[in-house]
């Protein structure tokens, strides 16, 4: 049975991630334009990531007024009441940007430190991702009622269909580029997406057998993170190591550990 403090930070997450979603689908301006970028001249953020943040926190404040936040478009208070929400208002911002229907909110409720709750919405695909922890990862979409997620089983390394992304910073995507081109002839194949948050939960609902990724933040996998691990799947960084900005991977139980072991070999995490 879901811990109430729980169902009700999964409610609440539920209802910011669908009005966010809803702003986003439908509030997108025909002349959207780059309202300032981050790491380089090419990581930009809309109006529209911005008004999605500002949406959320409102909504989250106005119901848990003692609550923490970390955003990605800067949102950031301690709080006191032990839980911190991890939001990115719109991961894929590029996608979005230029009219690609691969973008999402992402929203993870953390408990003195622990992500207990995680929220995904898709919008253009019309689905949302959702999980607490120890109680399942669920979707809902095109069909009816919720359906249970659950990671595919694992095939042999050179079967599996991984999916990455690639930085903003010129000398990492290179760096990147060579990785991938050397993962390449020992997969199926790669994929790239656009949103690290969307791909955890592909993960999560069978459509991939793994993910890695250099450089995300917090915001990017919190929420699919714990989606992908309570559909079975298994995530960390570096060996021994958590998600973390180094390198995030995921995967089903077989393919997890090779992947890692390859990434560690092939030097795809930084200092």
């Amino acid at each position: 049975m879901t811990d109430p403090l729980h169902a009700e930070l999964l409610q609440l997450a539920q209802e910011a991630a669908r009005r966010a979603g809803t702003l986003l689908r439908d509030g997108r301006p025909a002349d959207l334009a780059v309202a300032r970028t981050k790491s380089s001249p090419i990581d930009v953020v809309t109006e529209m990531d911005i008004a999605a943040e500002k949406l959320i926190t409102d909504l989250i404040s106005e119901h848990r007024p003692d609550d923490g936040f970390l955003g990605e478009e800067g949102a950031a208070t301690e709080g006191t009441s032990g839980i911190r929400w991890v939001i990115d208002p719109l991961d894929g911002t590029v996608n979005y940007l230029y009219g690609l229907p691969t973008w999402s909110v992402s929203i993870a409720a953390e408990q003195d430190g622990e992500t207990v709750v995680g929220v995904v919405a898709a919008p253009m695909r019309g689905e949302t991702y959702h999980a607490v922890r120890g109680a399942g990862a669920w979707a809902t979409g095109a069909w009816e009622g919720e359906r249970r997620l659950a990671c595919r089983p694992s095939p042999p390394l050179e079967h599996a269909l991984v999916s990455t992304g690639f930085n903003y910073v010129t000398e990492v995507r290179t760096h990147q580029a060579e990785v991938a081109g050397k993962l390449i002839p020992l997969l199926r194949d790669i994929r790239r997406g656009g949103s690290a948050a969307i791909d955890l939960c592909d993960v999560a609902a069978g459509r991939l057998d793994g993910f890695y990724e250099r450089g995300l933040n917090a915001w990017d996998y919190g929420a699919g993170d714990l989606i992908a691990r309570e559909a079975g799947a298994l995530t960390g960084g570096r060996p021994g190591e958590r998600p973390n900005l180094a390198l995030t991977v995921a995967g089903t139980p077989g393919v997890f550990e090779p992947l890692q072991r390859l990434l560690e070999d092939f030097g795809a995490w930084h200092d």
